[in-house]
């Protein structure tokens, strides 16, 4: 039966991660203090810290904290996010089944499968182009680029028209007439919002939905929302697939435009997509490529489109007889 290296491995990180969600446990116990010192002792200096220290040993093979940073990157985002030292213990016995496997592997000479040396040089390929993308990426994706390619986005994102509304939400249109009555009367909005609005999550807030713009809403709500002035009450219910509202707006503006901390992740990317596809392009320009098909035979070019035939000389136009 032959071991199957990737379901160990999804074991060990199912295993870590349920590991990393139990509590820390103590790695040593507190030295007991001297009975009865006669004065008290000098503090002890600090250890001197280690920059890559070892952290097992396993059957004489050491074990250093630089090799759980990078198995840290391995794991699910939630816990590539946290200190490594909220997952040390977890990850430190994944690393050490790891170092076993590995072991076990080199005595049953299974590094000497040529199999094993196939994939090998392919997953060096990956990680080395891994690497290569990262190292051009950081190059050239500067926060100077990021910066000018927000200003240039900017320059292509009108300014938009925003509305700070409330509404109150009720089932029927008979309803609805009767709060805008009521609201006649001098009835605060906000307390009816309270009281009988269907959305729960608003209604609490005297109705407030915060600022939107027109597209952020369904179009029957947008359309009466924005048809109204500040301070201005809806004069009919509004009917949407939600039942019937009665709007008012607090206040209107023109929307600022986005941070650059909004898009820059998204930049980012862009910049990174072209700056790598850039790079590949003068690469390949560089370089002498042939290409074969499954068979191994090679690609046979595309023939030739035929030549144009010889465009004959246009005959002189005959020129128009006058009107008779």
């Amino acid at each position: 039966m032959s071991l199957d290296l990737r379901s160990l491995r999804l074991a060990l990180l199912s295993g870590a991660v349920a590991l990393i969600a139990g509590p820390v446990q103590a790695q040593t116990q507190p030295a007991k203090p001297p009975a009865a010192p006669a004065a008290k002792p000098p503090a002890a200096a600090a250890p001197a810290t280690v920059k890559d220290p070892v952290v097992a040993i396993v059957n004489g093979q050491q074990v250093r904290l630089s090799e759980l940073e990078i198995a840290q990157q391995s794991l699910p985002q939630q816990y590539r996010s946290m200190p490594l030292q909220a997952v040390f213990p977890a990850l430190l016995e994944r690393i050490i089944d790891s170092k076993l496997v590995v072991q076990e592997g080199k005595k049953t000479k299974t590094n000497e499968d040529p199999a094993f040396k196939k994939r090998m040089a392919f997953v060096e390929e990956q990680v080395l182009q891994d690497f290569w993308i990262q190292r051009e990426i950081s190059r050239l994706v500067t926060l100077e680029k990021i910066q000018a390619k927000y200003q240039e986005r900017l320059k292509s994102m009108p300014p938009e028209e925003e509305v700070h509304a409330r509404h109150i939400l009720v089932a029927t249109e008979d309803e609805a007439k009767a709060i805008i009555a009521e609201l006649k009367k001098g009835a605060a909005f906000d307390k009816i919002a309270k009281e009988k609005s269907t959305d729960k999550a608003s209604g609490a807030e005297g109705g407030d939905l915060g600022w939107f713009k027109k597209s952020d809403m369904v179009k029957e709500f947008a359309d009466a929302a924005f048809d109204l002035k500040k301070g201005q009450t809806s004069e009919t219910p509004t009917k949407t697939q939600f039942g019937y509202h009665v709007i008012k707006i607090d206040d209107r503006r023109t929307a600022p435009p986005p941070a650059l901390e909004e898009l820059s992740d998204q930049i980012r990317e862009e910049l990174a997509r072209e700056a790598v596809t850039a790079q590949l392009d003068k690469i390949r320009a560089g370089s002498k490529i042939e290409k074969f098909n499954m068979d191994g035979t090679k690609v046979e070019a595309a023939p030739a489109a035929p030549a144009a035939p010889a465009a004959t000389p246009a005959k002189p136009a005959t020129p128009a007889q006058p009107p008779k």
